[in-house]
């Protein structure tokens, strides 16, 4: 059994407003000195035996014809030949078909109920770099968010690169918001609110929805997004792209692999959403990972989104990698971050819906 942090130590990992603006002013930079003597950063144990065993046999280069070929494959083999994540449990499923920007969308309801009263929902993007993941390799992670928040969560199937390049994603993910805010008895249900989250890629893609959904509103109001170690700018490199350039997974090579497959607009705010006004987006509870190179990108967007005055908690994985959330199987210890920086999404939801009464 998971056991749930206490309030106190939930507190130690919020990291409060006057830290986050503090880490917005250091220099993103490639030229940050590195230091003469740098310690070699924390890894937990179960993190560390994760990445010997993932480095021990060399791994192939993600090329355009080969993630073509992955596409091809039925989505469900997919996820099982990758399978690093703890399975979805028992929870009701429903799968629909909405109409997008370019042709069908599939998603996919989790509720760990089988009816439920009026109440918000969850719009999930799963990660994958932009170029792979799918409903099924996230199936475990969008179950677990059901549960921790007791909400329907609806996973969304939107286009990968390199065969739908940049803007493919953000049009699909912000679609699939509208969509679903307006169609809720597709999943015979009664929706009254948006949440919004995803991880990584999919963190991005909440990110630049979130903002889109601000400046036209959806049918139905965003009440959180609960972005995980996401992408939040393409224009710089930050200096835990340095630290954590190799040895972590997530590696440069890796990155630079990505980007020239989703081929982004760098300075587009539906690409780079820190550089856009974040003054009146929802509550957010932003995580990142200590060992991530996407990590120092995360701390300074909600930097900026407390400096824009929204309500905002900080979740960092200390001695954990990018990825960390869809890894509970191999990591054990993640879940126990998992469990916690969801429920303080819930706590989040409860204080909004008791200030409504």
């Amino acid at each position: 059994m998971t056991t749930l942090p206490s309030l106190t130590s939930l507190a130690r990992m919020v990291w409060p407003a006057a830290a986050l603006l503090a880490l917005a002013a250091v220099p993103a930079s490639a030229e940050s000195p590195a230091p003469v003597e740098a310690a070699k950063p924390y890894a937990r144990p179960d993190v560390a035996a994760f990445l010997a065993a993932f480095y021990a046999h060399p791994r192939p280069e993600l090329t355009r014809d080969m993630l073509v070929q992955l596409h091809k494959m039925p989505p469900a083999a997919l996820a099982a030949m990758a399978q690093r994540d703890l399975p979805p449990g028992a929870v009701t499923t429903r799968d629909v078909t909405m109409p997008g920007p370019a042709g069908p969308i599939a998603l996919r309801l989790f509720d760990p109920r089988p009816s439920r009263g009026p109440g918000p929902v969850v719009v999930f993007y799963h990660g994958g770099g932009y170029v792979l993941g799918n409903i099924d390799t996230h199936a475990g992670l969008a179950a677990e968010i059901a549960r921790q928040l007791d909400l329907p969560v609806v996973s969304v199937e939107y286009r990968l690169a390199p065969e739908n390049p940049w803007p493919a994603a953000p049009d699909d993910g912000e679609a699939a918001a509208r969509w679903i805010a307006a169609n809720g008895k597709a999943f015979d249900r009664q929706f009254t609110g948006l949440v919004l989250s995803g991880d990584s890629a999919g963190g991005n893609l909440t990110l630049v929805t979130s903002a889109a959904l601000r400046d036209k509103p959806a049918a139905l109001p965003v009440v959180l997004q609960i972005p995980m170690y996401p992408a939040t700018d393409f224009a710089k490199v930050y200096p835990s792209n340095r630290d954590f350039a190799a040895g972590y997974t997530l590696d440069t090579k890796s990155l630079a692999s990505f980007a020239a497959h989703y081929a982004a607009d760098p300075q587009s705010l539906r690409a780079s959403p820190i550089l856009g006004d974040l003054a009146g987006l929802p509550p957010t509870v932003l995580v990142t990972a200590g060992l991530d190179p996407l990590r120092d990108q995360g701390r300074a967007y909600a930097a900026k989104l407390v400096a824009a005055g929204v309500p905002t908690a900080f979740y960092e994985g200390r001695g954990l990698i990018h990825g960390f959330a869809t890894y509970r199987k191999v990591i054990p210890s993640a879940q126990v971050d998992t469990v916690a920086f969801l429920h303080i999404a819930r706590v989040m939801l409860d204080e909004q819906a008791a200030a409504k009464k």
